[in-house]
């Protein structure tokens, strides 16, 4: 998209929100400090004060600096980067080549990679499963897909609402809140479900991203209206049908709200501190339910 300059006199979109300077149709309610230019999450320079544009970073007038000893960030002291979105493109390729190796070695590889418990059930001796020390199972399932239908929907769902969020959180936050959602969302499958009952997919890590998205409107102030309703008919989707693992979004969508939460809400002067103990914290819970499962079949 081509980067247009622009003035605190932004036009207004019809929501009554002004568009960022640099980004034309993107509404945004927060303004740079020094010049009061309206911009994006993706523009979003922290200060000490506020929000600057990159412009004012890089001439040094937002902080008394030289451009060379500013460095842009994001919202929640991730680096601006020049591709914001390289972290869920790789995310997406990953998928389809996983997806492309199903379709090309079959049902072998998905018994070896596939979310399961225990296998076979009893009264068969079990050979297989994360109860039996195969935890990667708890990674591995959340980015294999069986159905066309499937991967596509949750690549598109992955490309919507999370590159977005990468722009707003920056790389290093982004894809830590994506496989802590991804994993949370495996622990409640394992911890709730049957451990004979195989489990796959990404919808666990999209439905993170859903949450955190949430979190990050409320705090732009933006409409929440639309992430609500996207939201709820999610859910009624999970609820409704039958064959979907409603434990993976439930467990996905709690941890990638707690987590944004704290890397969102986190106060600057202790901002390293509140965001990895909070990514911890939901480690350690996920850690937790996995034990606990564990014990019990064991």
């Amino acid at each position: 998209m081509e980067q247009v300059p622009g003035g605190p006199e932004q036009q207004k979109s019809p929501s009554g929100l002004p568009s960022c300077y640099r980004h034309p149709g993107v509404e945004t309610g927060i303004s740079c400090t020094r010049c009061e230019r309206p911009i994006c999450p993706q523009c979003m320079v922290s200060a000490s004060v506020g929000f600057h544009c990159p412009e004012c970073v890089r001439s040094g007038s937002g902080t008394g600096h030289s451009a060379s000893a500013s460095r842009p960030r994001t919202l929640v002291g991730g680096g601006v980067t020049s591709d914001p979105r390289l972290i869920t493109k790789i995310l997406i390729g990953i998928n389809v080549a996983v997806f492309i190796a199903v379709q090309a070695v079959g049902n072998r590889l998905i018994d070896d990679l596939v979310l399961v418990g225990r296998w076979p059930p009893a009264p068969f001796p079990a050979s297989q499963g994360v109860a039996d020390g195969e935890w990667y199972r708890l990674l591995t399932s959340v980015f294999l897909h069986q159905q066309v239908w499937h991967i596509g929907f949750n690549m598109l769902s992955l490309w919507w609402i999370g590159a977005p969020l990468e722009a707003a959180l920056g790389r290093v936050r982004y894809i830590t809140l994506y496989l802590l959602s991804g994993l949370a969302g495996s622990a409640l499958t394992y911890l709730v479900a049957s451990p004979s009952q195989p489990s796959l997919g990404a919808s666990g890590a999209v439905f993170g991203l859903l949450g955190a998205t949430a979190v990050l409107m409320r705090r732009l102030n933006y409409d929440m209206r639309p992430i609500i309703v996207l939201l709820v008919i999610n859910l009624v989707i999970t609820f409704y049908f039958s064959g979907i693992a409603w434990q993976a979004h439930i467990g996905g969508l709690v941890a990638g709200v707690i987590v944004a939460i704290g890397m969102i809400h986190a106060p600057r002067e202790r901002r390293a501190l509140v965001q990895y103990g909070t990514c911890a914290l939901v480690f350690v819970v996920t850690l937790g339910m996995v034990l606990a499962r564990s014990a019990m079949l064991t």
